[in-house]
């Protein structure tokens, strides 16, 4: 039985698929095309985030994260760099803790 994917997956699956003895077919992408690839992986991520709960959001959290990290690499940084940018912002501007809502703002 044949399955159509064309998308971007983590390096080990050719293998696990032929461990499965099944056939995988595959190509490489160029640099334009994995940078597309990684953005419609990220929004694929998102979604699964969004509809998993409990110790399934952590693992879909975690495949998030994976794609941050190649992302970032594209930009000559690392996890650790992202990760150092956002404790900054979160210096400077705070989390999301506090569970504030702006609903509006008046001006003078």
């Amino acid at each position: 039985m044949e399955r159509t994917y064309n998308k971007l997956v983590r390096d080990n699956i050719p293998d696990i698929i032929i461990s499965k003895k099944e056939t995988p077919v595959t190509r490489t992408l160029n640099d334009e095309e994995y940078k597309k690839a990684l953005e419609d992986k990220l929004f694929e991520e998102y979604e699964e985030v969004i509809s998993a709960c409990g110790s399934e959001r952590c693992e879909e959290l975690a495949d998030m994260i994976e794609v941050i990290r190649s992302l970032a690499g594209l930009e000559n940084r690392t996890l650790e760099d992202i990760i150092r940018l956002a404790d900054e912002k979160r210096a400077e501007r705070g989390g999301f803790e506090n569970r504030i809502f702006l609903e509006k703002v008046i001006g003078q």
